[in-house]
This record gives structure tokens, sequence and C-alpha cells, in this order.
């Protein structure tokens, strides 16, 4: 297909906004949900539950991506294939290790153990099969009464806003692509704030999922060569728009600017990105308390998700890492990355049970639908088939 040739309109107009052919495409992908701003409330509680849905028809991503942790517990078969009542301990004490291994932590690997304990001597289980059965409900009863409700929740107006945060090198900005990618696949128009603006090019990462996705941007001035100042410019494959602006102040303004361009084009879902920080870093950490009131002046009660991207190879560390985030800005949600490539799938568990915030979405690869919403059942029977 032609490039087709890139064209300037002026970025701040004074009442209304740019004639739509040159800014942006007047109507959203086909999909399931109609665009239309009318039914708002009912069109976020379809597509959470779409979303959810179809994480359930396509176990077998799920299924791969914890394949390292599934070969971290083959042993609990092995134990359980001919256990006998007198070995009882030893089994028991073995499966704790097993548990522990793959970074279901000390609490919930002892837990679990004490209850198959209790109900293996109350007569309750009498086989290796039952006592396997009941690990599995054990771990799934942990993740649906700590996790609460996995679907995302995206109110009843329009533009939902998601906010990513976490610290360096998690997969944010990755993850918000790939998010961009599910919703547009279900007819959303999203709109993308490239808000990672301490990495360099974090912004360029971000602008090639917009292309990627038929997604717009908006990013700060002088974070893209083709930018002039105080102009808007729609990308060459004319399925990207490109909003830059100048600004001191960055971050914020980046994201309140994205919001008020949301909400003033009706676009269904801002993706809003955010610089990695570490938890320690408190001014850092106190930057996306700004973040979330510049998004809250715009549209009260933004951000409908404030979602945290954790990496699974880190295992247990994570935890630490999400209490802080989650004392400052109110985590709502978690994604867990790089599951497929560690055998420490028990973390999941981990962050539900320690901090009772559901876990949203889990990264099982590195493909373009390799976002996976989270579905607690699909999980344990991928890591306990």
């Amino acid at each position: 297909m032609a490039a087709a040739t890139s064209r300037l309109i002026p970025f701040l107009s004074p009442s209304k906004p740019p004639a739509a052919p040159f800014l942006l495409r007047t109507g959203c992908p086909t999909g399931r949900f109609s665009c239309a701003a009318t039914g708002q409330t009912g069109f976020f509680s379809r597509l959470g539950r779409l979303i959810k849905e179809k994480a359930k028809s396509d176990v077998e991503k799920i299924f791969s991506g914890f394949s390292k942790t599934r070969e971290n517990l083959a042993v609990v078969d092995e134990l359980l294939l001919y256990w006998n009542l007198e070995e009882t301990d030893r089994v028991l004490d073995e499966l704790e290790e097993a548990l522990l291994v793959s970074d279901f932590g000390p609490k919930i690997s002892f837990k679990i153990v004490d209850i198959l304990r209790d109900d293996i001597k109350a007569g309750k289980l009498k086989s290796g099969a039952e006592i396997k059965e009941a690990l599995k409900r054990s771990v799934l009863q942990l993740l649906t009464s700590k996790g609460g409700n996995t679907e995302l929740q995206l109110g009843s107006r329009k533009p939902a806003v998601i906010m990513v945060v976490g610290v360096n090198g998690g997969g944010k900005t990755t993850s918000l692509g790939k998010l961009a990618h599910r919703l547009k696949n279900e007819g959303v128009k999203v709109l993308m704030a490239a808000g990672d603006t301490f990495r360099a090019a974090a912004s360029d990462q971000l602008e090639v999922w917009a292309e990627r996705t038929g997604s717009e941007i908006v990013m700060a001035e002088g974070e893209n060569a083709s930018a002039k100042s105080g102009t808007l410019t729609e990308s060459c494959i004319n399925t990207c728009a490109i909003f830059s602006f100048k600004s001191d102040s960055y971050l914020c303004l980046v994201l309140s600017q994205a919001v008020k361009r949301g909400k003033e084009e009706k676009y269904d879902v801002v993706l809003c990105d955010t610089s990695g920080r570490l938890h320690t870093n408190y001014k850092l950490m106190e930057e996306l308390i700004a973040c979330k009131k510049a998004v809250a002046r715009v549209i009260p009660g933004a951000p409908n998700e404030t979602l945290m991207v954790l990496d699974g190879t880190t295992g247990l560390n994570m935890l630490q890492q999400a209490r802080e985030f989650n004392e400052v800005v109110g985590v709502t949600g978690f994604i867990l990355t790089k599951l497929d490539g560690t055998a420490r799938g028990g973390c999941v568990v981990s962050v539900v049970e320690e901090l009772g915030i559901p876990v949203k979405f889990v990264g099982v690869g590195e493909g373009l639908d390799d976002l996976q919403p989270f579905d607690a059942e699909a999980f344990v029977d991928a890591i306990f088939p």
C-alpha cells in the first residue's frame, strides 16, 4: 500500500477539533460493539465481560505460557502417584518444597499443605488423585476469594482512562501496546498517551505500537522528529495520528492533554503510559499522585483503572514493589509479564493473596496476542494439569 503524505494541522484549536479528514479516522474499526457515545455503561460492562470470555476460549496460550512453572511442579504428580497413608508427612513436605520453589511463598505453601494434612487425617482425601484435586481447589479458592473482579472496570462515561505504572524494565510500554491491540480488536476507539518521558526512545516505541494497532497517540514536543512546535502530525501510514505539544512539565501535562483530547474527540479509552520508577524513590512516586490529580481534573474519578506491571521473573521480590505503589497510587489491578520465561508462576497466587488486588492480565509470550486476560481456573489447570 502506498504511503500517504504526511500533513500538519494546528494542535491548539480555539473551540473545535481540526477537520476529520486530516486529523483522525471518522470511525472505529469494525468490532463487536458500536463506538457511539450513547449506552456507555452497557458498552464498558460488555467489553470487560467479552475480553474475559475470550480468555477462557484461548486456554492454549495460558497453558503454553506457564510451561516452565508446570515442569517445576511435575514432581507433584510423581509424589502423589504412589502415595499411601504411611508416607503422608514425607509427601507433604516435598509438596511444600515444590510450591516454595515455584514462588508460592512460605505463607501460602504452609497454609495449603496444612489444609491437605488436616483433610487427609480426617479421612476426606483417600488417594493421590483426590489430594491433587484438593490442592487445585485450594489454590483456586485463594485466587477467587482474595482477587476480586478480574475484569476491567471502566466506569460508565467515555473516555475510560487506564493508567499503567511500574518499575523500570517491567514491560509497561509493551503491555500497554498489547492492551491497545486487544481493545482495538473489539472496535474500541483508543488514544495513547506517551507519558514515559524519562526513558530514551520510549515514546518512539509507543508510537510504533500505535501504528501497529491503528491507535492515536499524544506525545511531548521533541519526542518525535517529525513533530513541529504546536502542531498535530498524521502518521504516514494513515492509521495513527500523533498529537505533539511543547511541554516543560512533561508527564502530568502529557496525560492531562491526552485525556482532554480523548474527551473532546469522543474516544472510548485513553491508555496512559508512565515512566518507570523505583518504589524507593519517593519524589518520583509522588509525581504519580500529581498525575492522577491532573487526570481527575479533566474527568472526575479518572483514572478508572491504575494497572501496575510486575516482572514475573523477579518472583516474590515484586511484592514490596507492589505494596509501595499501592499505598501511593491505589493500584486496582496487576499485569504480570514475562511469565513464559520463568518457573516462578506461583508468584501470581502470592500477589493476590498478600495484597487482595486482582491480576487482570498475564504476559505469556512475545506475540501481539500474548497479553492474556487472567482467568483463575485456566491458570490452575495450566500449572496443575
